[in-house]
């Protein structure tokens, strides 16, 4: 790996961190962008729509405004063999359904990695850390059972 793409997943945290820690200290709100989602779209307006909303677009309209700067997709899907993610393992359907299979866990969970993995662990939630514990192990699970039982992958 170059040095460029360490940087740039250095400044990528650091941005990450940054922008929760401004709205915990602005608002008194949780950077869990599955809660942000949620209650934007699930629960009835509240008045704290225009934060959640500006949040959200502001997550679309950052890679957006790289790509249009002329700096490309970066180590997601479509990059070709050099590409550090790769081409996507299935089509649209099977997004789809992941998609939603992560909305569920989120719900069950009551959180999101950014919520939990984020935010909790910076406040040394005991739950945070349990449920960062069960995102990682069940991502190196599927991981294995993906590649080394079904095939796939490389």
């Amino acid at each position: 790996m170059e040095w460029s793409a360490s940087l740039h997943g250095l400044a990528g945290g650091v941005l990450i961190g940054l922008s929760a820690t401004w709205l915990m200290g602005s608002l008194g709100r949780i950077a869990g962008i599955s809660g942000i989602l949620s209650s934007l779209v699930f629960e009835r307006p509240r008045g704290d729509s225009a934060w959640r909303l500006t949040f959200l677009l502001g997550l679309i309209s950052g890679p957006l405004l790289v790509m249009a700067l002329g700096g490309g997709l970066g180590n997601v899907a479509g990059q070709g063999a050099g590409a550090v993610i790769g081409d996507p393992a299935g089509g649209v359907g099977l997004m789809v359904v992941a998609g939603l299979l992560v909305g569920l866990g989120t719900g069950i969970g009551s959180g999101c990695t950014s919520g939990h993995g984020v935010c909790g662990l910076s406040r040394l939630s005991p739950r945070s850390l349990m449920a960062t514990l069960t995102f990682l192990i069940m991502a190196m699970v599927t991981v294995y059972v993906v590649r080394h039982l079904l095939g796939g992958g490389a």
